[in-house]
C-alpha cells in the first residue's frame, strides 16, 4: 500500500460531506463549512464539477484527482469515482463515503509513486509537460513535482515525435467470389472457439448475412437483407464471420455501421477475433471512422498550447498534450480520451481541441503528415473492416472524394435507426448557426486575435496569384458572403437591426413564428410553424435570401471549376502537399456549393404550392430561456427515397440488422416485416430482400416481468418521486429510470438524491449531474448499488449486464412529440398505427436493456395506468405482464419475484384501445 500524501482531502455527497485533515483524521462537515475549506486552502477532490454541484458552490476548486490520474495515466479508462479510482490503481475500495478523503490521500501516494517507477509506461515527455503546467499554476504541479525526474536527454517536442502516416497506392476493385454455407460456419466455429455452443440462431444468422456477399446480378440493384437478431443470438460474431471470410478472399473492404459509440467500443474488441490488430506491414486490418469533429485537429492544439487557450483551458491543452502521445488513433468523442476530461474543465474546451467548423487546410497545414484524420482516412481505405456510424457512411456514399472510400458492402448494425440517420442526413436547414459558420468558412473569423488564418483567400493565396480567374472568383465569393449573418446577428434580430438579406429573412422567420405560436408554451421551449399561407413580407425577404446565395454559389462554382483546371494541367511549382491541399479544398467547396443549392431550393419553394415529397416549416430554437438559432427547415416526408438512391443502388450488399427491426404487432394484425421494409428504403429499390428473423435464445417468462402500476396517477410529481425512490430502494439499486420529459427527470431526481444516498445508494441523471452520457453509464455499470436517471439516448444502446442493471422503470408511455414533421409523417402513414410503431419500438427498446445475457433477471415497470393493451406486443413472446398496485410491484420487486403467481397476468391482446393520452408529451 503506498503512503498516503499528507494533503487535506473533501468528499461531497447526497448522504453528507466529509474533510480529511493532513493528519488523516476525517469529520462530518456542513456545506457552508466544506465550502470554506476548500476556499482556504486547495484540498483533495474526486471530480470537482460534480462536488461542486452536490455543495451548490459553482466556483469550487482544488486538487481533483482526475486532473493528475489524466497527467500520469493518459488514454487509460478509468471510472470517475472513489470505487472505480480504486479498481484502476489497484487499492482496496473505501467502505463508505466518509472513508473516501484518507482514500483520496492513498490515491494521491500511489500516483506519486507510479511516476517514480522506472517502468512508467507514460514517463515520455511527463517532465517537460509538467514545466509547461507548472508556468500556468496547475495546482497539482508543486505537488507532484518532486515525483517526476528530469529525463537524462531532452525530450522531442510532441509534434515532432508523432509518427507520420505514408500513402499508398489504391486498393484494387474487390474479387468477385461466393461464400459457401460450410465455409461461413466453419469460420463462425473459428470466431466463437470450437469448445463454445453451437447456437442454431447464430449459425442460421450467420448464413443469411453472407448472402449479400454474392456477386451483384444487375447494376444498381444491390443484395438486401433485412436480419432480425434478438438479444442473445450473438449478431456481431454472426455477421463479421462471413464478413471477415468475404474480405479475406475478396481483398475488399466490409463497413460496419453502428448509432451508438458504444457499439463501437464493443465492435472494436470483437473484430479482434477475426483479425490481428497489426498485419505484417503494420498497418491496421480494421479501423474506427468517425466524422472530422471527433478528432483531435493538431493544428488546434498548437494554436492552444502557443496561448489560444488561458486559463483553465491551458491546463486541458497541457493534458490533452499528454494524450496525444498515447492515443490509438486521436479519437477525442467516444475513443480513449477519458470522457470526463473535458467536463473537468468545460466542454467548449474540448470542441475547440477538434474540427467542429470544417476549417481544415489539409496539406497547407504544417501537421498534415501527422493529422490523425488524415490517417484514418487512409487507413480505412486499405483496411478489411472500417466501424463508422451511419452518418458517416450516409455521407461518404453520396459525397466520397473518392470512389475508395465509398462504401459498397455495409452492415448497418442497430439497423432501426438507419431511418432516423437518413432523415437528419439528408435535411436542409437554413438557420442563422449554419449561415454564419459558412461566413467563417468563406471570409474567415471576424476575430483576428487569434492569428490562425481560416478564410478561403488565405488558403488558396498560391492559386489567386498564379489563376487570375480563381482568384476573381475567391475574391467575389468573399464581397458577396457579406449578405450571410455576422457576429451579433442574434442580438440584431431582437433589436429589429438586421443586416443583409440572409439577416433580415430570419427576422422576418422569427416574427412570423412568434405572431403564429398557439402551444402557449413557457419561455425556453422551441416554438414552430408551418411554411404555407406566409405573409408578403416573408416571401420577399425570401427572394432576395435566394438571390443573395446564389450570388455566392456562383463564384463558388467557378473556384470549383478553375482548380479542376489546375489539377488537370499542375504549374511547376505544385507539389504533392499542393495537389492535397487543393483536393482537399474542391471536396469542400463542393458540398458547399450543394449545401447553397439545396438553401436556395428551399427559399424558391416558400411561398408556393406545398411538395408532397417534404415538410417544409420554420422555427425558433430555444432553451433554458434563451433563443439560440431561428431557422427554416426542410425533410423528406420519406428519407429513405434519398438514402435508396445515395447508399444502396451503388453498393453490392446491404444489410440492416437490429433486435427490433420489425414490429410486433401481434399474430392477427398484419405483416411485422412491412414496417421494417419502409423504413430500410428497400421499398424503393427494384429488389426483394431477404427477411430473417432469429428469436433471442432468452427464457423471459422464467427471467423477465412486466409490472404495469395503476395507482401512481398522471400529473403527481411527488407521488411519481415517491414511487421512484421505493423501488430503488426494493430493488437495492440497479435501476435505469428512463424520462419522456427532462424536466420532470429532474424534478424527480431533485427530490430523491439525498434519500436514497443516506441509505447507501447512489443516484446518477442525466442533465443533472456535470458528467457525459457515456461516463454515466461506465458509472451505473461499476457500481451494483447505484441506480440512472435518463431520456432517450439511455433507452437503447446501452449495454448493462449481470447485477448493475435489474430494473428499468418507464415514467410513461413514450408518446411521440407530435410537432409539424410528426404529424405530417403521421397523416402518411396510417394516423394512429404509425405512433402505435413508433411507441412499440421504444418500448421494445427500453426492455431490451433488461436481459443482456442468459443470467440477467429482473422487472420492467411502467408507472402508467393508461397503457394500452395493443402495445404489449412491444414485449418478447412468454413475457408474462401484470396490472397491480405500487404496494404489489414492490413487493415482487423486492423479493425478485418473476413469472410466479401473485396477480393475474394481464394478456397481451385487449381492448384498452382507448386509453390515449389527454395530451401528448
Amino acid at each position: 500500500m503506498p503512503s498516503p500524501l499528507p494533503l487535506p482531502a473533501l468528499h461531497a455527497s447526497h448522504s453528507g460531506n466529509w474533510l480529511s485533515a493532513a493528519d488523516g483524521k476525517t469529520e462530518a462537515a456542513s456545506k457552508g463549512d466544506a465550502i470554506m475549506a476548500a476556499a482556504d486552502t486547495p484540498v483533495l477532490l474526486l471530480n470537482a464539477p460534480l462536488v461542486a454541484n452536490r455543495l451548490g458552490y459553482p466556483d469550487l476548486s482544488g486538487l481533483d484527482l482526475l486532473e493528475l490520474f489524466a497527467f500520469v495515466h493518459p488514454a487509460r479508462f478509468c471510472v470517475p469515482t472513489p470505487r472505480g479510482l480504486a479498481s484502476a490503481l489497484g487499492l482496496e475500495e473505501p467502505a463508505n463515503d466518509e472513508a473516501v478523503p484518507e482514500f483520496l490521500q492513498s490515491a494521491v501516494g500511489a500516483l506519486a509513486k507510479a511516476c517514480e517507477d522506472p517502468e512508467w509506461f507514460e514517463r515520455a515527455g511527463a517532465w517537460s509537460s509538467l514545466q509547461s503546467l507548472e508556468r500556468l499554476r496547475w495546482p497539482w504541479a508543486q505537488v507532484i513535482k518532486p515525483h517526476v525526474a528530469r529525463p537524462n536527454t531532452a525530450e522531442r517536442w510532441l509534434f515532432s515525435a508523432l509518427p507520420e502516416w505514408e500513402e499508398a497506392g489504391e486498393r484494387g476493385a474487390p474479387r468477385q467470389v461466393e461464400l459457401p454455407s460450410g465455409d461461413v460456419l466453419a469460420k463462425l466455429d473459428e470466431l466463437t472457439g470450437e469448445a463454445a455452443e453451437k447456437r442454431e440462431g447464430q449459425r442460421s444468422y450467420a448464413d443469411d448475412a453472407a448472402k449479400i456477399f454474392a456477386p451483384r446480378d444487375v447494376r444498381e440493384i444491390p443484395h438486401v437483407a433485412l436480419a432480425q437478431a434478438g438479444t442473445g443470438i450473438g449478431k456481431t460474431l454472426g455477421y463479421l464471420a462471413p464478413s471477415s471470410l468475404w474480405a479475406e478472399r475478396s481483398g475488399g473492404t466490409v463497413w460496419v455501421s453502428t448509432f451508438t459509440k458504444n457499439l463501437q467500443r464493443q465492435l472494436r474488441t470483437e473484430s479482434r477475433r477475426a483479425w490481428p490488430v497489426k498485419r505484417p506491414d503494420g498497418t491496421p486490418p480494421v479501423v474506427v471512422r468517425k466524422g472530422r469533429e471527433n478528432y483531435l485537429c493538431l493544428l488546434n492544439l498548437e494554436d492552444a498550447l502557443q496561448g489560444g487557450f488561458a486559463g483553465r483551458p491551458a491546463i486541458l491543452a497541457q493534458l490533452v498534450a499528454r494524450w496525444t502521445s498515447f492515443t490509438r488513433d486521436g479519437d477525442m468523442i467516444g475513443g480513449d480520451l477519458p470522457g470526463w476530461l473535458g467536463t473537468l474543465f468545460r466542454k467548449r474546451g474540448i470542441a475547440a481541441l477538434t474540427d467542429q467548423r470544417g476549417e481544415c487546410i489539409y496539406a497547407g497545414c504544417p501537421h498534415y503528415r501527422k493529422c490523425f484524420i488524415e490517417r484514418a482516412a487512409r487507413d480505412s481505405a486499405q483496411a478489411d473492416l472500417v466501424i463508422a456510424n451511419h452518418a458517416l457512411v450516409m455521407v461518404n456514399a453520396a459525397r466520397g472524394r473518392d470512389h475508395a472510400q465509398r462504401p459498397t458492402r455495409i452492415i448497418f448494425d442497430e439497423g432501426h435507426h438507419v431511418f432516423e440517420a437518413a432523415d437528419s442526413t439528408f435535411a436542409a436547414t437554413l438557420s442563422g448557426q449554419e449561415a454564419i459558420e459558412l461566413r467563417r468558412w468563406i471570409v474567415g473569423p471576424e476575430r483576428k486575435n487569434r492569428g490562425r488564418r481560416r478564410g478561403l483567400s488565405a488558403r488558396l493565396a498560391d492559386v489567386a496569384s498564379y489563376d487570375e480567374e480563381g482568384g476573381e472568383a475567391i475574391e467575389q465569393a468573399c464581397e458577396n458572403a457579406a449578405a450571410l449573418p455576422a457576429e451579433g446577428w442574434l442580438q440584431r434580430l431582437h433589436e429589429n437591426t438586421a443586416s443583409g438579406a440572409i439577416e433580415m429573412l430570419l427576422s422576418a422567420v422569427r416574427t412570423v413564428t412568434y405572431a403564429r405560436d398557439e402551444t402557449g408554451q413557457e419561455a425556453g421551449y422551441g416554438i414552430e410553424t408551418e411554411a404555407s399561407g406566409l405573409p408578403g413580407e416573408v416571401i420577399e425577404a425570401a427572394t432576395n435570401a435566394a438571390e443573395a446565395l446564389a450570388s455566392i454559389r456562383t463564384p463558388l462554382m467557378r473556384l470549383g471549376a478553375r482548380l479542376e483546371a489546375i489539377m488537370a494541367d499542375p504549374p511547376d511549382w505544385l507539389d504533392g502537399q499542393g495537389r492535397a491541399r487543393i483536393e482537399g479544398a474542391r471536396f469542400s467547396l463542393a458540398w458547399r456549393v450543394d449545401l447553397l443549392g439545396a438553401w436556395e431550393s428551399l427559399l424558391v419553394r416558400l411561398g408556393g404550392p406545398a411538395d408532397p415529397e417534404y415538410v417544409d416549416w420554420l422555427a425558433v430554437d430555444r432553451s433554458d430561456a434563451r433563443e439560440f438559432d431561428v431557422a427554416i427547415n426542410r425533410r423528406w416526408l420519406d428519407p429513405m427515397k434519398p438514402f435508396a438512391k445515395s447508399v444502396l443502388e451503388p453498393a453490392h450488399g446491404v444489410m440492416l440488422t437490429s433486435a427490433t427491426l420489425t414490429d410486433r404487432i401481434g399474430s392477427d394484425a398484419g405483416d411485422p416485416w412491412e414496417s421494417a421494409i419502409g423504413r430500410s428504403g428497400a421499398a424503393h429499390i427494384e429488389s426483394q430482400p431477404l427477411l430473417t428473423a432469429a428469436d433471442s435464445p432468452f427464457d423471459y417468462k422464467a427471467r423477465a416481468e412486466v409490472l404495469i402500476v395503476t395507482d401512481v396517477k398522471k400529473g403527481d410529481l411527488p407521488g411519481l418521486a415517491g414511487a421512484y425512490a421505493r423501488l430503488i430502494e426494493a430493488s437495492e439499486g440497479g435501476v435505469l429510470g428512463l424520462f419522456t420529459a427532462i424536466r420532470r427527470m429532474r424534478a424527480v431526481h431533485g427530490r430523491i438524491a439525498d434519500r436514497l444516498a443516506r441509505e447507501g445508494l447512489p443516484l446518477y441523471a442525466q442533465h443533472v449531474d456535470p458528467i457525459d452520457t457515456g461516463t454515466l453509464v461506465d458509472i451505473f455499470r461499476d457500481d451494483p448499488r447505484a441506480s440512472l436517471l435518463g431520456t432517450d439516448a439511455l433507452r437503447d444502446g446501452v449495454d448493462v449486464p449481470g447485477r448493475s442493471l435489474r430494473c428499468v422503470v418507464l415514467e410513461a408511455v413514450p408518446w411521440p412529440r407530435p410537432d409539424i414533421l410528426h404529424k405530417a409523417r403521421r397523416a402518411a402513414n396510417g394516423g394512429s398505427a404509425h405512433d402505435d410503431r413508433i411507441i412499440r419500438a421504444r418500448i421494445a427498446q427500453a426492455f431490451g436493456r433488461l436481459i443482456r445475457n442468459k443470467d440477467d433477471a429482473g422487472h420492467f415497470v411502467v408507472l402508467s395506468a393508461a397503457f394500452p393493451s395493443r402495445l404489449l406486443t412491444a414485449f418478447p413472446d412468454g413475457t408474462q405482464v401484470r396490472r397491480l398496485t405500487l404496494e404489489e410491484a414492490l413487493e415482487r420487486v423486492s423479493s425478485g419475484l418473476i413469472g410466479e403467481e401473485s396477480t393475474e397476468p394481464v394478456q397481451s391482446t385487449g381492448s384498452l384501445d382507448d386509453n390515449i393520452p389527454d395530451s401528448w408529451e
